[in-house]
C-alpha cells in the first residue's frame, strides 16, 4: 500500500511540476536580445517612429530628415572632436561626397558632450569639413547606435531611405567596407 501510495504521490508531483506555466521574461521590449539562442552584441531596436521623418538639426539650425533626401544615397556619420577613428574617417568622408557629388549626401552628426561641443567649430575648420554637419534626434540616434555606444558609427541609407549598412569604428578594412557599400548603392537604382 505504502509503494502504490508513493508511486502515486511521485505521479502526481510530476504532473502538476510539468504543467507548470513557462516563467515569466524578464523584460519585455521591441528587440531581439538572441536568434536562436545566439546573443545579439548589437540588437537594432525597431524604430521608434519612421526612418524617414527621423531627423537632424544643422549648426545653422535648419532642420532636415533623411526623407529629404530621396533619390540620393546617404551616409549619416555619428562622431565627435575627441574620437581618433572620427578624425581619420572624414578626410575620407570628404572625399566620397566630392567623389559622388549630388549621388550622395554626407551628414555628420555629432554626438559628443557639452565640452565636446565647444571644440566644434575649430575642429570643423582645422579638419576642412565640407558636407553637412548637424545634431541628430534622440530616436535617430537610438535607432542606429541599438546596444552599441562607439563612435564613430556610419550608416549608409539607399535612394530609397532604407538602412543598408551600419558600420562601426574606421580603419583600412572598413573604408573599403565602406567604399563598396556607397558604391554598390550608387549603381542600383541609379
Amino acid at each position: 500500500m505504502k509503494l502504490a501510495a508513493s508511486i502515486l504521490f511521485t505521479f502526481t508531483f510530476c504532473l502538476i511540476a510539468a504543467c507548470r506555466p513557462a516563467a515569466s521574461p524578464v523584460a519585455v521590449g521591441n528587440k531581439p536580445v538572441s536568434i536562436n539562442d545566439i546573443p545579439l552584441e548589437d540588437a537594432q531596436a525597431r524604430p521608434l517612429k519612421p526612418v524617414r521623418e527621423m531627423s537632424w538639426t544643422g549648426f545653422e539650425g535648419n532642420v532636415q530628415k533623411l526623407g529629404d533626401f530621396q533619390g540620393k544615397v546617404v551616409i549619416l556619420d555619428f562622431w565627435a572632436t575627441n574620437c581618433p577613428p572620427c578624425i581619420k574617417e572624414i578626410p575620407h568622408l570628404i572625399e566620397l561626397q566630392k567623389a559622388y557629388g549630388d549621388s550622395l549626401q554626407v551628414v555628420g552628426l555629432h554626438v559628443g558632450d557639452d565640452e565636446d561641443r565647444q571644440r566644434v567649430p575649430e575642429f570643423v575648420e582645422r579638419l576642412k569639413i565640407s558636407y553637412s554637419l548637424a545634431y541628430p534626434e534622440d530616436a535617430l540616434v537610438s535607432y542606429i547606435f541599438g546596444r552599441e555606444s562607439a563612435i564613430p558609427q556610419t550608416a549608409v541609407f539607399d535612394r530609397d531611405g532604407n538602412l543598408v549598412k551600419k558600420i562601426i569604428g574606421f580603419d583600412d578594412a572598413i573604408q573599403a567596407e565602406l567604399d563598396n557599400t556607397v558604391a554598390r548603392a550608387i549603381r542600383e537604382n541609379g
